[in-house]
């Protein structure tokens, strides 16, 4: 399939063009991502991987794909690609009007509230998707995360080679938070309400007798808060949106009540 696909990508053949038996491999690779068999960005050996190769496929699947009326009234539709039919029987707990798309994998033991998770997406195990959040194409949401409500995870589906955002295990994303543009955050972060964290934000860990700054990556068990950095421009100085690290989630402590206590020190300090 890796083959078939990365070649006919490449060959970026119009829609008439694409064979039957072509048009079986792609979708065949859909339904291994709707069932969790394939996906597009995992942990291999301690380092997140992307498979270009199945990013490809999803982007020929919405070539191959014509504009249909779907659902049932009053909730129907009129898109490319189909959303994902319940059966009761995934152990995901599914509270309407939540939406995911065809080609998103829903892991057992996982709640969605009224929000979407885009084609490619990837929601673990025990983690809720709250209400109005959104998780966009190809986002890795690992086990036991919370996104609170109005949260926004980009979804990075081009360019094919580029990695998506990355939410590992244990995190919480506090209300109104944006993570978009291929940011990864480790195992256990906290992000307090209304962080954003866009591919060039500063994030500067200020727990130090200096302040450390990275982009991009924010490391396991941090707890973050939204911060401002003066600069200069023609026109004056002004306050520039960044992220501040300002503590640590103790592993040595139940997740959940240092999670508690992350955020009574996050309300205390602003």
């Amino acid at each position: 399939m890796k083959e078939l696909i990365t070649e006919l990508y490449d060959k970026s053949p119009a829609a008439s063009d694409i064979t039957s038996e072509q048009k079986q491999t792609i979708l065949s690779v859909i339904q291994k991502i709707d069932q969790g068999e394939l996906r597009v960005c995992e942990k291999q050996n301690g380092q997140w991987v992307t498979h270009e190769w199945i990013k490809k496929a999803i982007l020929l699947y919405f070539k191959i794909q014509n504009n249909i009326v779907m659902g049932d009234s009053p909730m129907n539709y009129f898109d490319k690609l189909p959303v994902k039919k319940w059966t009761g029987n995934e152990g995901v707990r599914v509270v309407p009007p939540a939406v995911a798309r065809f080609g998103s994998y829903i892991e057992k033991g996982a709640i969605l509230m009224p929000s979407y998770v885009n084609i490619g997406a990837y929601v673990g195990a025990g983690s809720m998707v709250d209400t109005w959040a959104t998780v966009g194409s190809c986002a890795q949401i690992g086990a036991n995360v919370h996104l609170s409500g109005g949260v926004g995870i980009g979804g990075v589906l081009e360019p094919a080679q580029a990695q998506p955002v990355i939410i590992e295990d244990d995190c919480f994303i506090g209300s109104r938070c944006i993570v978009v543009e291929g940011v990864h955050l480790e195992a256990g972060v906290v992000l307090g309400a209304g962080v954003t964290i866009t591919a060039s934000t500063k994030i500067i860990d200020v727990t130090g007798s200096e302040p450390q700054i990275m982009k991009g990556r924010v490391p396991a068990n941090s707890v973050v808060i939204p911060g401002s950095e003066n600069k200069s421009f023609s026109a004056g100085t002004f306050g520039v949106p960044c992220a501040l690290i300002i503590g640590k989630r103790q592993e040595s402590t139940n997740k959940k009540t240092s999670l508690n206590q992350a955020l009574r020190d996050y309300a205390v300090s602003v």
